[in-house]
């Protein structure tokens, strides 16, 4: 059977250019449209965290929560989201984080995860880590247990992994 590694390669598109140029895109879409490819993603994704008694995934927007959902399911775990400001409807907690060229924020609802809960952040790519590590602080903000980080892809090339902490960061796929 083929590795997830590989398969990953094989099916996620290369599009030049985009959002800039110099910039080589990495489409997750022919991974979403092709049902096989999609659940094997998902089932590769449970294998590995299944084992470790997650509490609660954390999506983050947008695309985290294509995977973060089906993980959730599978695991047995609550689903909590991250967004962007004021995007929540309730009570949030806020972290700002450092962008390439300014500021940006995200915000949890406050009961999304508690003390003591094993948590799981989950998203589509890892490039720098910023956003993924400003997950992560809001997560043990709340007193929970940041477990790991998910990815389906990862771009080596940014240290995104250096970040986050090598020792928690899992991708199935690394450029």
């Amino acid at each position: 059977m083929e590795s997830i590694s590989d398969l990953l390669r094989r099916t996620i598109r290369d599009v030049p250019d985009f959002p800039k140029k110099g910039i080589v895109f990495k489409d997750i879409t022919p991974v979403l449209g092709d049902a096989a490819v999609y659940r094997r993603v998902v089932d590769e994704l449970v294998t590995r965290w299944k084992p470790r008694g997650i509490d609660q995934v954390v999506g983050i927007e947008s695309r985290g929560f294509i995977f973060a959902a089906p993980l959730a399911y599978a695991l047995g775990a609550g689903l909590s989201i991250v967004r962007k400001p004021g995007k929540l409807p309730w009570e949030t907690i806020r972290e700002t984080y450092s962008l390439e060229y300014g500021q940006d924020a995200l915000e949890l609802h406050i009961d999304s995860v508690g003390p003591g809960e094993r948590v799981l952040v989950v998203d589509d790519l890892l490039a720098t880590g910023g956003t993924a590590e400003a997950v992560g602080r809001l997560v043990t903000r709340q007193g929970a247990d940041l477990v790991g980080y998910a990815f389906v892809v990862e771009l080596s090339f940014l240290h995104g992994t250096r970040r986050l902490g090598a020792g928690k960061v899992d991708s199935l796929v690394t450029f």
